[in-house]
């Protein structure tokens, strides 16, 4: 499948390019450019009114993007191109139901709406771990069974994709547990692709190897969390922090001055540009004391880049791994909550 850059990324289950959804002056995703492998879970990872849940509506159709292009499953989606009902599933803010009705009875709502026969809407409860409780009424389910509930109703058509928007959202620890491990199963043994969108940190890390961090409705980052954890500093230590700034800035490089040790603190760069920057410093009749690489958290490669999203944008743009060739076999790290 060619897209538009010319590229064939056959590999890729979901692929926008210069997305953008404005309301009025404000820009609730700004040209975001997503890459999501095909099979696995990846993470949509960022804080609350990033733009997570903007993004997903615009993949589903149920808000109009104000620019850019997007492909879902190898089709090009729009106004005039919607994606085949069933192909894809969601919860979108919460699980959508009728409480006065059964589980079972919103399910087959469901089956009945897309032609399907009544067993997928028992088989998709049961996926879900929601069998015995058919017949009881939506309403009086916990809010752990709710969830639950609402992904057995993405899954009644059997898609090839599922968007899921915060699906922990105030579960209790026990709940949390069993939601993440049924989404993990889920992907492994059906093959579906699952993107999930999360504040928390360590939910993701815990299920997926691949994510876009996104704040102010930019994506600042794409690829593996173990890409994103070697990310890390390097200090400089000179005789002038103030003209070295300046010539540091003028390369269109953002330093942050540490005025503890009375360095200044850059992203990692390769080590040839390093060298370049060192001789123009020299050139100016600075004195270069020390170049120092260190190593981020992954909690605090996180946090730089949410806390500060302008910076990021400004000096180079979505830091880029090859999302499509990352493994997608989730992998279990120490636990890290951001909220």
């Amino acid at each position: 499948m060619a897209y538009a850059d010319g590229h064939n990324h056959s590999q890729l289950a979901v692929r926008t390019q210069g997305l953008v959804k404005a309301y009025g002056g404000f820009k609730a995703v700004d040209s975001l450019n997503l890459q999501v492998p095909d099979g696995g879970i990846y993470g949509l990872l960022g804080p609350n009114g990033a733009g997570k849940s903007t993004t997903m509506k615009l993949l589903l159709g149920l808000t109009k993007p104000t620019a850019g292009s997007m492909w879902l499953l190898g089709q090009q989606v729009g106004n005039n191109s919607p994606i085949q009902p069933g192909r894809v599933g969601s919860m979108i803010e919460g699980p959508s139901f009728y409480p006065s009705l059964s589980g079972l009875d919103n399910c087959r709502m469901v089956a009945d709406y897309l032609g399907l026969p009544v067993p997928t809407a028992t088989g998709a409860l049961a996926k879900m771990g929601l069998q015995g409780c058919e017949k009881k009424k939506a309403g009086t389910y916990s809010l752990g069974m709710k969830q639950r509930l609402g992904i057995a109703m993405a899954l009644i058509s059997q898609p090839e994709l599922l968007l899921l928007d915060e699906p922990t959202n105030g579960l209790d620890a026990e709940a949390v547990v069993e939601v993440r491990q049924m989404i993990m199963d889920l992907a492994a043994s059906e093959g579906v692709t699952v993107i999930i969108s999360s504040h928390i940190l360590s939910e993701i890390e815990k299920m997926a190897p691949v994510v876009g961090i996104i704040a102010d409705g930019h994506l600042l980052y794409q690829g593996s969390l173990e890409d994103l954890r070697e990310r890390g500093h390097i200090r400089l230590r000179v005789s002038d922090p103030e003209l070295a700034a300046e010539t540091l800035k003028a390369r269109g490089i953002h330093c942050e001055y540490v005025r503890k040790s009375a360095s200044l603190r850059i992203s990692e760069i390769p080590d040839s540009q390093i060298g370049v920057l060192v001789t123009q410093l020299v050139s100016q009749g600075l004195q270069v004391y020390r170049v120092a690489s260190e190593r981020k958290s992954l909690e605090e490669a996180f946090l730089e880049l949410v806390e500060k999203p302008q910076n990021h944008i400004q000096q180079s743009g979505v830091l880029q791994n090859n999302a499509a060739q990352c493994p997608m076999n989730p992998s279990g790290h120490k636990q890290r909550s951001i909220r």
